[in-house]
């Protein structure tokens, strides 16, 4: 967590300086350096090849084995997870981010260090993102590359899109939707011969029904964060 809070600070330097869409491609385009980045440096990442052997995890020097034990340590991490960041979305600088959403130079005029707020947003996101990655790669023991493209970016990008800006709970409600329709979908009956691209034209098409359905997200955020600034 700490190494990647400090890796998101040093970016944030960077990407932070740009708004909007500008921001999103800057970002991309930094992932894109650190991928070719780690794909070359064969000392530490091993790169197209991965890193072997990763042992399990050990909680108070008990070994964590079995899926149902690894399950229910996700589980209680992904809660502790959620209920600090919904302390930290209820705080004022929590109101301070969703103000900075709705209108940033509103926010600004109201005597707020915008930039200060953005980073601190940025590196403390980085840190709790840590967390799932390091659960992933102790659980497979193995990993490489091939698990942090622009892919994975725009699929959980994709995921506070369809989930609803500023809303946890929806995030939530997105994830375990957008992890668990294409398994549900390896259920429907169709021939060996289109079955692999008609599940994706499905898959595609729900998307798509869904956005226009929730355009707000499954849980859209209620109330304007700037008029309780005041």
């Amino acid at each position: 967590m700490l190494l990647s809070g400090l890796l998101a600070l040093i970016v944030s330097a960077i990407a932070l300086r740009t708004i909007d869409d500008y921001f999103i491609i800057c970002t991309l385009g930094i992932q894109v350096i650190v991928f070719s980045l780690m794909n070359n440096w064969m000392s530490l990442t091993h790169g197209p090849l991965g890193i072997l052997g990763i042992p399990g995890i050990q909680v108070f020097e008990m070994g964590i084995e079995s899926k149902w034990a690894f399950l229910l340590l996700a589980i209680i991490l992904g809660a502790l997870i959620f209920f600090l960041l919904k302390w930290l979305t209820g705080s004022s600088f929590g109101l301070t981010l969703r103000a900075l959403s709705e209108d940033e130079i509103f926010t600004q005029s109201l005597g707020k260090n915008v930039y200060l707020s953005k980073v601190i947003a940025f590196t403390v996101s980085a840190m709790h993102a840590a967390i799932p990655g390091v659960l992933y790669a102790h659980y497979i023991s193995y990993i490489d590359l091939t698990s942090f493209t622009v892919d994975e970016s725009i699929f959980i990008l994709s995921i506070v899109i369809i989930g609803g800006m500023q809303n946890l709970w929806g995030s939530v409600i997105a994830a375990a939707f957008l992890v668990l329709l294409p398994e549900v979908l390896r259920f429907v009956g169709m021939p060996n011969a289109i079955a692999a691209n008609m599940r994706q034209i499905i898959y595609g098409g729900i998307l798509i029904f869904t956005m226009f359905r929730y355009s707000k997200g499954f849980v859209a955020s209620k109330g304007s964060a700037t008029k309780s600034l005041f």
